[in-house]
């Protein structure tokens, strides 16, 4: 099974990725020649935080869990690459609370991409920082939907005369490709456990099932109902006026009526923000204005800090779930090795698992889920859940002691599914026959050119629903619940963090600090503990000049593919994927 399917795809595939790579290399070597960059690679000096400054977060490009800085789009200056660390900006947040001299944040939200969760995660921290007396401003010419979210918590919200603010709900347009495989004769032959088990649609169906239409009514209704109640509690404006004004698409009125609605304090152009900022800290007109960037907030107060006896380790888990051996994406027998790792580890007292994967392999999520056991076994583990940690996602993180979730989270998703690509069509348009000589009757299962007998999908239907009847045994053990219980939430349903605590799926609402004091408290630490990242990022100069040259193309693909990654790299690797897989659809696609 692991041959299959050997040709499929493999020297366009290799083609692409070659481009791709070396389009890089030869960015790289044309900007060494510009500038060296190599003499300037990690001698970056420690930023020197002055007095009466504000923290200034400009926010563009994507938000991901966490980043390594990225030497390459900083030289060629691409403003649309650039990648925060979501614990990179939180740490900014939380230093800035805690310095005197910090005076305020200054919020200017750009174009920029991050989903629910992860905005959930920013604003409950800048609600706290507001705690501390400080004050928050927001100014941007035009508020994409999410950065409006972050920005309403501010005590001031200005955006320019003739900007914008776009407010308009929640959306799921995922795509289909039914007719598409059709016309190049590719039929997909499906086999899947649970009546929401969606991902398959889009290669069977050209449009949702019913069933899929009522699981994504539910939990876009849910996401939109907290940052509604968000948005009209820190604008102190009625949740049913905010749903008015969404409906009314205010992202083409009048700045003025923005401002007549309570959305915006008032309309200020760049210059007289810049005054009105100089007032806030009490400055002479045209007065330099000391700011401090999320980048630079890495460099503050940032002494070493040492393991002790009492460490929190946190490991992250981020992307498709994999069998390998390397650290993009999730690959089972890398993040075993981390796992082992930490359990073996006498100083780390606790983990956090921060699980952020639609996920993937069955296989390599059994795997994990069987790591993680015998870790929970030594030491507290608590799960905590970013944007999805859903399907394969959810089966890494239920047998954890407690799992943590922002109300905005995707998880649940327990179900299978497999596919197996029948081409006999395709190979009929193009004049390609085949023929065979076998010794056994199921000698060429795997020839994806042909369709399977009835033979071979009984018996492929028949190890789908071993995978599932197996998954949903692990998911009733580690949560502690009746499997047949559990069977009702199941069926491959997706479920917000919110609906997911309501039924037993998540323990606790909250972001990754509520998982650190959980596991803080499991272990009996106290106050005093350090916490340490794990696995170790490793510097984008090291990826480059190591040997493992697929982790560089592997960051290379994603960049340049977006939101078509996960497909680009489920075709790549039809060859080497389990046949079950225990995933959502590619991408939620909210909007």
């Amino acid at each position: 099974m692991k041959d299959f399917p050997k040709i499929m795809f493999a020297s366009a595939l290799g083609f692409i990725i070659a481009y791709i790579l070396l389009g890089l290399i030869m960015m790289i070597v044309f900007a060494a020649s510009a500038g060296s960059i190599f003499t300037s690679l990690d001698t970056k000096g420690s930023y020197e935080l002055k007095d009466n400054s504000v923290l200034y977060m400009k926010l563009t490009g994507t938000i991901q869990e966490r980043v390594v800085d990225d030497e390459l789009s900083s030289l060629l200056g691409d403003q649309n690459s650039v990648v925060f660390g979501l614990n990179d900006i939180v740490g900014a947040i939380r230093k800035a609370k805690n310095n005197d001299k910090i005076k305020g944040i200054y919020l200017e939200p750009g174009m920029f991409s991050a989903s629910p969760a992860t905005l959930a995660e920013i604003r409950q921290e800048l609600e706290k920082f507001k705690e501390s007396g400080k004050f928050i401003i927001a100014y941007s010419d035009s508020y994409t939907q999410g950065g409006y979210y972050l920005a309403s918590i501010a005590d001031k919200v200005v955006v320019n005369p003739q900007g914008m603010l776009e407010l308009h709900g929640l959306a799921s347009v995922p795509m289909f490709y039914k007719d598409a495989l059709d016309k190049l004769g590719i039929k997909v032959q499906v086999f899947k456990v649970g009546t929401f088990k969606s991902a398959v649609e889009p290669f069977i169906q050209n449009e949702m099932s019913e069933a899929n239409r009522q699981q994504i009514t539910a939990y876009l209704n849910d996401i939109w109902s907290f940052m509604r109640n968000d948005i009209a509690t820190s604008r102190n404006i009625a949740p049913a006026k905010v749903d008015s004004l969404v409906n009314k698409m205010v992202a083409f009125n009048k700045t003025d009526t923005l401002v007549a609605a309570k959305l915006v304090d008032t309309t200020l152009y760049e210059t007289e923000m810049k005054a009105y900022l100089r007032d806030m800290l009490e400055l002479e007109k045209d007065a330099k204005i000391n700011t401090a960037t999320i980048q630079d907030m890495k460099s503050v107060n940032s002494k070493k800090i040492k393991k002790t006896e009492n460490t929190i380790g946190i490991l992250y888990a981020q992307g498709n779930i994999t069998s390998g051996n390397g650290s993009q994406n999730i690959q089972d027998k890398y993040l075993v090795d981390q796992i082992e790792k930490l359990r073996k580890d006498k100083d780390i007292k606790a983990v956090v698992f921060r699980v952020n994967s639609g996920g993937g392999s069955a296989y390599a999520s059994e795997q994990i889920w069987k790591a993680i056991g015998d870790l929970k076994q030594e030491k507290p583990v608590v799960v905590s859940m970013g944007d999805m940690a859903a399907s394969g996602g959810y089966y890494i993180s239920c047998i954890a002691d407690k799992i943590v979730a922002q109300p905005t989270t995707l998880t649940g998703s327990i179900g299978i599914f497999g596919m197996i690509p029948d081409m006999q069509g395709t190979s009929n348009k193009i004049g390609i026959h085949t023929d065979e000589v076998k010794t056994h009757e199921y000698s060429d299962f795997g020839n994806i050119f042909r369709p399977l007998n009835e033979g071979e999908s009984a018996m492929f239907q028949k190890y789908i629903n071993n995978g599932y009847d197996l998954f949903l045994t692990r998911c009733a053990e580690g949560r502690g619940m009746p499997k047949d219980s559990l069977a009702k939430y199941a069926e491959g349903r997706v479920w917000t963090g919110n609906q997911a605590k309501q039924i037993g799926l998540v323990d606790e609402l909250g972001g990754i600090q509520t998982a650190i004091d959980m596991a803080a408290e499991l272990a009996n630490l106290g106050k005093s503990y350090v916490v340490f990242e794990y696995p170790k990022l490793k510097p984008f100069w090291e990826e480059f000049f190591s040997k493992n040259k697929e982790e560089l193309v592997a960051k290379t693909l994603k960049e340049t593919l977006g939101e078509s990654y996960e497909m680009f790299m489920l075709v790549k690797n039809l060859k080497e994927q389990d046949y079950m897989q225990a995933r959502i659809p590619f991408d939620p696609n909210i909007n």
